[in-house]
């Protein structure tokens, strides 16, 4: 399977995006494990695309959009990197938003570990 991230894979619906942002829905499923907040739709049955994703940094902890987009490229770049789970759990879920939640700037290798994790716990949790 190529190590790739389309744009099929990017969280664009601002549709989508509400529901997944509303404040106390019963459908969206969360969880918090460093660095992320993550929050997750259950996929509808009979849909085994992998899932679409967003990423989003506070402009409120990092001011300079340098920062933010660094950020961002480390996090998209480990999710590319460990995405496979979704590929094999036809049954995971159909939307995911990752909410950075560090105070400053940490290396790729613990996002990468955070995100090797919450990409496993996002999996299993939405398994039957």
């Amino acid at each position: 399977m190529p190590q790739t991230f389309t744009k099929s894979e990017r969280l664009c619906s601002k549709k989508i995006l509400g529901e997944l942002f509303k404040k106390g829905s019963a459908s969206v499923g969360t969880f918090y494990l460093f660095p992320f907040r993550v929050l997750y739709l259950p996929q509808p049955e009979s849909n085994d695309s992998l899932p679409s994703i967003v990423i989003t940094v506070p402009k409120r902890l990092f001011k300079r959009a340098v920062d933010r987009n660094l950020i961002r490229r480390r996090v998209r770049e480990a999710y590319r990197l460990h995405k496979s789970p979704f590929d094999l759990n036809s049954s995971g879920p159909s939307s995911i938003a990752f909410l950075y939640t560090a105070k400053q700037i940490i290396s790729f290798e613990e996002i990468e570990k955070g995100m090797k994790l919450a990409i496993a716990k996002c999996a299993a949790k939405t398994r039957p």
